[in-house]
């Protein structure tokens, strides 16, 4: 039987110390090759301008930038400190000037309709207090023929598996915070119940090792 969700957070992580916590975290996971950045390459979005809703310190997105020809990216983030350290890592990769953080809410994203080529996610949806809301955003800003890849982590994953990535996990304060994000994640039957009532209704959605992916194109 799958536990109930529990709710981590609706405002991200705006606490000084615990972005840079997360962000050691994200930086070895990059360091280590482990970023899903080839993934949505994979997945159609290979450039043009796209859209990252929850980047943290950013390192998903400047990869992506790295690694594809002539691509730009905004990036919403519901905090100031994640903003602060994705601008600072913005200039290391030396790609500040195509990438534009916006401090921003998911449910409300501050651009027009139909402005981006490729909308990205990875590891916020579990913070989405409306995920459906989200999604038609998502639908929204994302231009006819624009394709998005939405991934997080699963609460029904195995728990050898959840076991061994909690043991895994560095550096060591980010520990609780795996699980609390784990616990707060979906399965893929209440993410395809989402999807179904909004304008992502026509998405895949596939479990992967340790959580979901959620994958479309906007007709038209």
């Amino acid at each position: 039987m799958v536990r109930e969700r529990i709710i981590e957070t609706k405002s991200g992580i705006q606490e000084e110390f615990a972005v840079q916590v997360y962000e050691s975290m994200m930086r070895r996971l990059r360091d280590k090759g482990w970023m899903e950045t080839q993934s949505i390459i994979r997945s159609g979005i290979n450039g043009g301008h796209a859209l990252e809703i929850g980047p943290g310190p950013g390192y998903l997105g400047l990869e992506w930038l790295s690694k594809t020809d002539g691509s730009t990216l905004s990036a919403v983030e519901i905090s100031s400190e994640m903003i602060r350290a994705a601008q600072k890592n913005a200039k290391e990769y030396g790609l500040e000037s195509r990438i534009v953080y916006v401090k921003g809410d998911a449910q409300q994203i501050p651009f027009e309709n139909n402005s981006f080529d490729g909308v990205v996610s990875n590891g916020s949806l579990h913070e989405w207090s409306n995920p459906q809301r989200v999604f038609d955003e998502i639908h929204r800003v994302l231009k006819p023929g624009g394709k998005y890849f939405i991934s997080d982590l699963r609460r029904n994953m195995n728990l050898l598996l959840k076991a061994f990535m909690k043991c895994m996990t560095k550096p060591k304060e980010i520990k609780p915070g795996l699980i609390s994000s784990i616990n707060a994640s979906y399965t893929l039957e209440e993410i395809a119940s989402l999807l179904d009532k909004s304008q992502l209704r026509q998405s895949s959605v596939k479990k992967t090792f340790i959580g979901l992916e959620i994958t479309g194109r906007k007709s038209g």
